[in-house]
């Protein structure tokens, strides 16, 4: 394999010591165990006071008959008068690792911030459950959703999705598979920097070779993909890129970093977003790569929350004045 130089200079100074000093990992099947109980052990909750919510794990029944319920993490605002946006969360991980925990501070601050209900999913793991099971669950989590509106308070016209990476990935699918159905209707994607072309870091899509350096490399992207594909061959929607028609698609909202490995293909499905008349808007954020958000006390960060959360706004169509009649506590400090 040709040697790459490093491209470290490139990065924003405040976000490249936190870069840098990120451990070079594996996701080989032999040491998928430890490392997801190494980021376990990491995970922590956020503080809930002062931020008018509640937050409860249930599960929700499996999407078909034999299938397991399905783990999840519920925010829900503790005042609302009238029935509220929603937002079906889903994590990170490359297909093969992480939880809801992991997401638990940025959605609270989307809950209470917006007086929203968040459903975050813990969908089943590749490569031990390949394609169709984690897009099975994520679902069934907005079936669950959708059919229980009422009872949760919610719009069922007004249900957002979206997640990081993989979730992004599975957010996108599902708003694929949803569309074709007809079942359940989705108002916005919020996607952040979506893992959604298992061509990419491939011979036959190797990549702007500044791009995909950090956190997330090419063999972690090959792997990744591998592992969830198993079997099966790619195809949408459980490799979202490979759709054909992207017509009546939710209006969507994709956030990407310049030196992401994703950063093109992320480019390219918006690009086609929009020539399918579908409302779309595209934030590429300059010398930055896939987790930048680990460096909390950067500037870009903090853009990145405040553009999320206005981003989710309005896909909910949550105006100001809802905002304060809700009851909804101002989000938590953005360097947090």
């Amino acid at each position: 394999m040709e040697k790459r130089v490093s491209t470290s200079y490139l990065l924003d100074p405040e976000i490249r010591p936190a870069i840098e000093a990120f451990p070079k990992i594996s996701i080989a099947s032999e040491h998928l165990p430890a490392l997801r109980e190494l980021i376990a052990r990491q995970y922590a909750f956020a503080d809930l006071t002062d931020t008018g919510l509640s937050r409860d794990v249930i599960e929700v029944p499996g999407l078909k008959a034999g299938q397991p319920a399905v783990r999840c993490l519920k925010y829900t605002p503790t005042q609302g008068a009238r029935p509220s946006g929603a937002y079906l969360h889903i994590h990170g991980g490359g297909y093969v690792m992480g939880a809801p925990e992991m997401s638990d501070a940025r959605n609270v601050r989307l809950a209470s911030a917006l007086g929203i209900t968040v459903l975050s999913v813990d969908y089943r793991l590749a490569p031990e459950h390949p394609i169709p099971a984690p897009l099975d669950d994520c679902y069934a989590a907005l079936a669950w959703m959708s059919q229980n509106a009422k009872q949760l308070g919610i719009d069922p016209q007004r249900i957002a999705i979206g997640g990081e990476s993989a979730g992004g990935g599975l957010a996108t699918a599902t708003a694929q598979w949803a569309r074709d159905t007809g079942d359940y209707p989705i108002c916005f994607q919020l996607l952040t920097y979506p893992m959604i072309d298992d061509r990419t870091g491939s011979a036959e899509k190797p990549g702007d070779p500044l791009t995909g350096e950090f956190i997330w490399t090419r063999d972690h992207n090959r792997t990744g993909w591998a592992y969830y594909l198993g079997d099966a061959v790619p195809a949408a929607p459980y490799v979202p890129a490979r759709a054909t028609d992207l017509s009546r698609l939710p209006p969507t909202w994709i956030v990407t970093a310049a030196m992401d490995l994703f950063r093109d293909e992320n480019i390219d499905y918006a690009q086609r977003l929009l020539s399918a008349g579908v409302a779309t808007e595209l934030v590429v954020y300059p010398r930055v790569c896939h987790g930048f958000q680990q460096a909390a006390d950067a500037q870009v960060t903090k853009r990145y929350l405040r553009d999320q959360l206005e981003a989710l706004r309005r896909g909910l169509r949550i105006a100001d004045q809802d905002l304060v009649t809700s009851g909804s506590r101002s989000p938590a400090p953005l360097n947090n």
